[in-house]
């Protein structure tokens, strides 16, 4: 009588579902992601009846808040760097938007002093943002 031997099973790693662990776990991710907004300073915006969404590609946002202090998308500045910065910026992108979200009860002569040095390269394209008020009847 002649006996065979069966042969034994190779060891190893079951790859028949590793696709769909994948695709789970993409799926994960992208619903538990939380994506950073720009955050700036914390300030108050004016009020406006209307207002118009700009393209975000095409923004540079100057923040100041009541104190004074000046950030250009989240990178917090001195006033007289303000020049410097945007003339950068405004190099690499020739079509840029200026977008202050200055807080409402900043003064005056801050807000005059960066429009002087936004003046002085020629960066003339500005928005001012507020928040959005609803009318009332």
């Amino acid at each position: 009588m002649n006996i065979e031997k069966k042969p034994r099973p190779k060891p190893g790693i079951p790859t028949a579902t590793m696709g769909d662990i994948v695709f789970l776990l993409l799926i994960f991710f992208m619903a538990t992601t939380i994506f950073k907004q720009e955050n700036g300073l914390d300030v108050t915006l004016p009020r406006a009846e209307a207002s118009k969404k700009q393209n975000n590609e095409q923004l540079a946002n100057i923040w100041v808040d009541q104190k004074g202090r000046v950030s250009i998308n989240d990178k917090l500045i001195y006033l007289s760097d303000v020049q410097n910065v945007m003339k950068r910026r405004l190099e690499s992108n020739p079509l840029l938007i200026v977008s202050f979200k200055a807080d409402s009860r900043v003064r005056y002569e801050i807000m005059n002093s960066i429009m002087e040095e936004l003046k002085a390269i020629n960066a003339v394209r500005v928005v001012f943002s507020s928040d959005v008020e609803t009318a009332t009847p």
